[in-house]
């Protein structure tokens, strides 16, 4: 089978126009069909506080009330969306933006109430490929936002995390599927103050200790949790760690195993 590389890139690419300029170049020339998935949450936090909508948070996590889903939809779906997709085509690499409503491709839940309501949340349920298979058999790079709907006319704010890995599990019976996790640090730290201190390996037993001892906490811990639900449901690949792990494989970075 051949591979499919699912990435994920950060805020920090995403917030800083020269990173993204220059991940985008080195992207567009990565060989063998590919997925691109982004989030946009520092932005999405800007233009709701220029608006006077407030910002809820718990853990981490948004709250996305109706007027908050207005702004990250226009944020996700519209700018940063469509912005990334323009430079991919000026780097000659055809791609195509989409939520997961667009062609049906990822159907989520809305979130449960209790015990806490995050409102217009979204747990994918359900990832159809027919569609992106086409386009990957014609060369054409799909570019996910972080925007999902639930089939009875809803959009869903939905972990970007979560939407590469349901992406890269839904793939997993037609390609090998790779999944790497790109942002602003060299991998999973020991010491978050320590940029060298990268865990190079990390599995099932050595989460769990390194959870126990705090070593690895708050918002890495969801992305972790989506990194072993891929590497345990046939996902072949999962790395964390700085875009540059994907054109070098002597750059240092985080792999998941079982």
């Amino acid at each position: 089978m051949k591979i499919l590389k699912v990435i994920k890139i950060g805020g920090n690419i995403i917030d800083n126009d020269d990173a993204l300029a220059a991940f985008i170049t080195d992207f567009a020339a990565l060989k063998g069909p590919k997925i691109l998935v982004h989030g946009g949450g520092k932005l999405a936090t800007k233009l709701a506080t220029q608006m006077n909508i407030p910002v809820q948070m718990n853990e981490g996590r948004r709250i996305t009330d109706a007027d908050t889903l207005d702004i990250i939809t226009m944020v996700y779906a519209g700018k940063i969306n469509k912005n990334i997709v323009a430079q991919l085509q000026a780097n000659t690499c055809n791609a195509i933006g989409f939520s997961g409503a667009d062609g049906n491709t990822i159907v989520s839940e809305k979130r449960p109430t209790k015990p806490i309501d995050y409102g217009f949340a979204g747990d994918v349920k359900q990832v159809n490929t027919e569609t992106l298979e086409i386009l990957l058999k014609n060369n054409i790079t799909p570019v996910f936002c972080a925007i999902t709907h639930d089939k009875n006319g809803q959009l869903l704010n939905t972990n970007a995390d979560t939407i590469a890995s349901e992406l890269a599990i839904g793939f997993a019976s037609i390609y090998n599927t790779e999944l790497y996790y790109c942002f602003e640090k060299s991998g999973v730290l020991e010491d978050v103050n320590n940029d060298d201190s990268v865990i190079e390996n990390i599995n099932t037993e050595s989460y769990k200790t390194l959870k126990e001892n705090k070593i690895i906490f708050e918002g890495m811990l969801p992305k972790l949790d989506n990194c072993f639900h891929a590497i345990n449901q046939n996902v072949q690949k999962v790395c964390i760690g700085k875009s540059d792990m994907l054109f070098n494989n002597n750059n240092r970075h985080t792999t998941i195993t079982q």
